[in-house]
């Protein structure tokens, strides 16, 4: 066996309660890697086309990478793959912390589940025994109760979990499974498919050690790591303030959207007011700093807020996204306000980005006359409100009166409503995150057209523009292919690793292809690393093609690309050419722009693919 792995997978079945551990092999392992790579693979052969995401023959994977429950640095994150109700696609969202490292000393790589449990369950991995064990008692608890309560019943108080809240349980669209009480993969509706299957939890301990090839070059190049992390500024901001300590910054410079997206930051929400929703503010209720495991930055920390009007005690510091989503987004600079609801979604188990997108939704469909009050039960929405952001998300929360609807997502409650279609800001039907194309226009090719529409972790291009780094005029969209691809594949390598993305802001270049030499014993040059990249995106691409999913099916809000063109501010007169950057992308990755397949070459190339082939030519070869 490859080092960096524990060699096994787990089925489980909770229609009939089979649990099945199935060896990892050395070539599913050396082609695609782990997290989602991995998670593509399994889930194109054991799902068929078609399947209700929230149906029996739905799979749901957890999957670490390499990378987990090793000593090497920033190797905290898993990812969960499955359809997404919402987009009807495929789906994979990441997540740090401590699950996925744990699971990896429990004796196991990954996860799959299907079926649908006749009573609520949750899975009990104890170092390498798997069983399912009765969770009707725990149903209604909510993310951070039951890690309490089956720390007591399992008699091991450091086990990590995983677990859904109410609204997962309420198979609410946008809601998604928390790992270590704050930790979320949080995009795409994960915590319906668990609820939908009365999957409570998972529950992991482990004590193995997971072998590695070379654990001396490890350590050295987790020197190098650290030295680059010290001399780095925004190593020593996200370890200082995390994330957080970009969203004023991120408002006034139109990287952030404001005012659902229609908004400026300096006219509509205000220099003082921006700085209100930034870490710099938030941080004097800062008890203490943590990290997810084997980071050396440590973004994360622990608040207590003992008064006000909301005294939610222990709570978390939300990242960027979250203050972004409950802060600018909403004109709200009510700090305690998204605390409040930070705190909300992490204990219901709802993503905050599709959470506040869907307030921001409502909002301005409220404040342009489309959406009553007594629509919105009695609820007085405006602008900037923070109490009345707080009502309508505990209405969420609860799936109560219109809160029912809401928690399905905006696209979700357009369509049931029948108006407000034209305030959306999603792709294929998914909020979007809290960074405009307008700002980075690359964006705007991955939210629309990645397999996981709607994601700002996925790489390409627009990554290379946010980070100001791109040599050339970012709105000349001319020859954007192959860079665009190029970073795409990388990322995904970076992805299924388990490494998270803000060990690439801080390390030397090239890092990370060591790393998988040092973990696998593999050899891994540039072009391996790039045809692997480039086969896991194939794979979870082919996932829609199959599912009947073209270029023309996705879509992307017109105010997201600058139609009509913002008015006044640092975006003023952007207008996205998305169609450019799209042929762009296919042409270079040599994928049909009207059917989306990938050319039977390219899939001859890449290797590995022969069920794709089959499926999409009708022969193997």
């Amino acid at each position: 066996m490859l080092g960096g792995y524990a060699g096994k997978m787990l089925f489980v079945n909770l229609s009939t309660g089979e649990l099945r551990d199935e060896a990892l092999t050395d070539e599913l392992a050396e082609k695609f890697i782990g997290g989602y790579g991995i998670g593509a693979k399994v889930l194109y052969d054991m799902m068929p086309a078609g399947a209700d995401p929230l149906g029996p023959d739905s799979v749901i994977g957890f999957v670490t990478g390499p990378s987990n429950g090793t000593n090497t640095f920033f190797g905290g994150r898993y990812s969960v793959v499955h359809k997404s109700p919402i987009s009807g696609g495929w789906n994979d969202s990441n997540s740090g912390g401590y699950f996925g490292p744990e699971l990896k000393k429990a004796g196991y790589d990954a996860i799959f589940v299907t079926g649908i449990s006749d009573k609520p369950v949750y899975l009990w991995i104890n170092d390498g025994k798997a069983e399912l064990k009765d969770a009707t008692h725990l149903w209604g608890r909510d993310t951070k109760q039951i890690w309490e309560d089956v720390k007591e019943e399992t008699g091991k108080p450091k086990l990590r979990i995983l677990a859904i809240g109410r609204s997962g349980e309420n198979a609410s669209l946008i809601s998604c499974a928390i790992n270590d009480g704050h930790r979320a993969p949080g995009r795409g509706g994960s915590g319906a498919v668990m609820g939908s299957k009365r999957l409570k939890a998972i529950a992991v301990f482990g004590t193995g050690k997971i072998p590695v090839a070379d654990p001396d070059r490890i350590k050295e190049i987790n020197k190098r790591v650290g030295a680059t992390l010290k001399g780095s500024p925004i190593g020593k901001a996200f370890g200082a303030m995390g994330t957080g300590s970009t969203t004023p910054a991120s408002a006034l410079s139109g990287d952030s959207p404001v005012k659902n997206w229609g908004g400026v930051g300096v006219l509509d929400f205000g220099v003082e007011n921006v700085h209100k929703v930034g870490s710099a503010e938030m941080d004097k209720y800062k008890t203490r700093k943590y990290a997810c495991s084997r980071c050396p930055m440590g973004c994360g920390a622990e608040y207590e807020v003992k008064d006000g009007k909301y005294p939610i005690g222990k709570t978390d510091r939300p990242e960027y996204e979250t203050s972004a989503a409950f802060g600018s987004t909403l004109l709200n600079h009510d700090t305690a306000s998204i605390l409040k609801c930070n705190e909300m979604c992490n204990q219901y188990g709802l993503d905050t980005i599709s959470a506040g997108m869907t307030i921001a939704w409502a909002m301005e469909c409220y404040n342009e006359g489309i959406l009553s009050k007594e629509e919105l039960d009695g609820i007085d929405l405006q602008w900037g409100d923070g109490d009345a952001i707080v009502a309508i998300l505990q209405k969420m929360c609860d799936g109560e009166g219109c809160g029912a609807i809401l928690a399905n997502g905006s696209a979700y409650a357009a369509k049931k409503w029948g108006k407000g279609e034209e305030f959306l800001q999603t792709a294929c039907g998914i909020e979007l995150p809290m960074h405009d194309p307008r700002f980075a226009p690359g964006l705007a090719r991955t939210y629309q057209y990645d397999p996981s529409p709607g994601r700002h972790v996925k790489g390409g291009l627009g990554s290379l523009q946010m980070s100001g780094a791109e040599p050339k005029d970012k709105y000349d969209y001319s020859g954007t292919g192959e860079i665009d691809l190029q970073l795409t594949t990388h990322q995904e390598v970076l992805n299924t690793m388990g490494i998270c993305m803000f060990g690439e802001f801080v390390s030397p270049e090239g890092v990370h292809r060591e790393y998988i030499e040092a973990l696998t014993g593999l050899k891994f040059t540039d072009e391996e690393k790039y045809v692997t990249g480039f086969r896991i995106l194939t794979m979870r691409h082919a996932f829609n093609v199959r599912e009947g999913i073209k270029p023309s099916d996705t879509y992307i809000s017109p105010r997201a690309v600058g139609k009509p063109a913002l008015q006044a501010g640092p975006l003023a007169g952007v207008t996205i050419d998305t169609d450019q950057l799209a042929r762009n992308f296919f042409e270079a990755a040599k994928w049909d722009m009207e059917t989306g397949k990938p050319s039977k070459d390219i899939l001859k190339e890449l290797g590995n693919l022969d069920n794709v082939i089959e499926d999409l030519y009708g022969v193997a070869e």
